[in-house]
């Protein structure tokens, strides 16, 4: 990939080693202008409810985790849904997790918000696809 694909992608995850490794493989495939990385489920809602309250510009993709802890992204995917002033699809969120439990994945599917569930870790061919 030689252009950016997109301006703006936040990644959720509270593995400071993912988080490196997951920006260096969007760096590296420019898939975005900017990459914006957030350790906590909480802090990133904060963000994407002031950019909707403020209409700063949102991130056209989210890389979120499911397993962390305080708020977990189940949780975080809950609370997105609670905001009236999100429409589903606005953003593309891809569950990025090592989690391979059956009952995480079914959830996942079921969820109106979540575009594509991802097993860690996040590859070039991964982007490719999606």
């Amino acid at each position: 990939m030689d252009i950016f694909k997109y301006k703006n992608v936040l990644l959720i995850d509270d593995s400071y080693i993912d988080n490196l490794i997951n920006r260096k493989i969007l760096d590296n495939c420019n898939y975005a202008e900017s990459i914006t990385v957030i350790d906590t489920p909480n802090e990133a809602f904060k963000l994407i409810k002031d950019s909707l309250q403020t209409g700063a510009v949102l991130p056209e993709v989210i890389f979120l985790d499911l397993r962390m802890p305080l708020m977990n992204g189940f949780e975080f995917l809950k609370a997105l849904l609670e905001l009236p002033d999100l429409e589903p699809g606005k953003i593309k969120i891809y569950v990025l997790t090592s989690s391979l439990d059956p009952k995480d994945i079914k959830k996942v599917k079921e969820n109106p918000l979540v575009s594509k569930f991802i097993g860690k870790p996040l590859t070039k061919q991964i982007l490719q696809e999606i």
